[in-house]
């Protein structure tokens, strides 16, 4: 068992796991081979999705974010905190 599972077991495991996020249904996101390492950007940006999660993760806030990536609306903020959430609302399968 790999020591990150921290004793779960596989099947429970796969009930909690983490979902991977489908950025490419986020009409406020884009992803460009050749511009930020073909990250995942703020569409019109090279500010990567990475560093609102990042900051938020850290303790800024959304007007903080905002006001440090000027490039960035708080419309699409707010786009890609509701794409987010339900994604992680799915159930896993």
């Amino acid at each position: 068992m790999a020591p990150w599972c921290d004793g779960l077991v596989v099947a429970e495991w796969t009930a909690y796991r983490p979902t991977m996020m489908d950025w490419s249904q986020c009409s406020a996101v884009e992803r460009v081979l050749g511009k930020v390492s073909g990250a995942w950007v703020f569409k019109d940006t090279r500010v990567p999705v990475r560093a609102l999660f990042e900051n938020l993760e850290g303790g800024a806030r959304v007007e903080d974010f905002l006001e440090w990536f000027p490039g960035v609306t708080r419309e699409q903020v707010l786009a890609v905190l509701r794409h987010a959430e339900a994604t992680l609302a799915e159930p896993v399968a």
